[in-house]
């Protein structure tokens, strides 16, 4: 198991790819504590899932864009399990938002995005960073979008977002580095989530724009994910990892 022994935060793991992720984490040996802000019935059913497999798994509710929430999710957690090696930051707004043009974004919604998308995951890694600091390492995952690398029209606040994911990604790389604590982004193409479908009708997506010609499923972004998490990415920091199939390269 690449993860044994470790404790793992994932936030956004009631459903979709954070969902995905937790309970990929604890099949790889990882105690879980999974966080949302609303979606508690579906959070439960992540935690019985790890259960089931004979993983070890906690619930708590959050709200990743107000500080005392994010302290608490760190608080919590060290007192469940007794440290933090990985913090997962997949919390994001993106499910529910609609395609519009620039100019009628309410700014509340804006606002809304940026808090989730970008000020969340500052703040969890703030939260986090007492605990790594004193055991001397962690491995803090963020969650980018190939979105950032191709635009996509009518979503402005969604890709800026993302983007604003890649930049604190790369600068907290700088000020964790000397702590030994590793911070990289995964960058997933449009993947077949409950949030995508909501979107979109996903069989209709065009793969002819992506080499492997298929659409991305929840899975396929959970090794990238282990690797980021694991003893084997411990000299990589302050990268952003694309797995959409090739349909963007950089």
């Amino acid at each position: 198991m690449r993860l044994k022994d470790k404790v793992a935060i994932v936030t956004g793991a009631a459903k979709g790819l954070g969902r995905e992720f937790a309970i990929g984490m604890a099949k790889e040996g990882a105690k879980i504590m999974a966080v949302t802000r609303k979606d508690l019935v579906n959070l439960e059913k992540t935690v019985k899932e790890i259960e089931t497999l004979g993983g070890v798994a906690k619930a708590f509710q959050a709200d990743v864009a107000i500080e005392k929430d994010a302290i608490k999710i760190a608080e919590e957690t060290v007192k469940a399990f007794g440290k933090i090696d990985i913090l997962v930051n997949c919390a994001a707004i993106y499910d529910g938002l609609v395609r519009k043009s620039f100019t009628e974004i309410d700014p509340n919604e804006w606002d809304q995005v940026m808090a989730v998308n970008v000020k969340g995951p500052w703040l969890c890694t703030r939260a986090v960073f007492p605990y790594m600091k004193q055991q001397g390492k962690g491995k803090v995952i963020n969650l980018s979008s190939e979105v950032f690398f191709t635009g996509s029209h009518g979503f402005i606040h969604y890709v800026s977002s993302k983007g604003g994911v890649i930049g604190l990604t790369r600068a907290l790389a700088i000020e964790l580095g000397p702590y030994n604590i590793n911070i990289n982004a995964v960058a997933p193409g449009f993947t077949d989530t409950e949030a995508s479908r909501h979107l979109a009708d996903v069989t209709k997506y065009d793969v002819s724009k992506t080499p492997l010609r298929r659409l991305e499923q929840p899975n396929d972004l959970l090794g990238a994910v282990i690797f980021l998490a694991s003893d084997e990415s411990n000299f990589i920091t302050g990268q952003t990892l694309l797995v959409d199939g090739g349909r963007a390269m950089h």
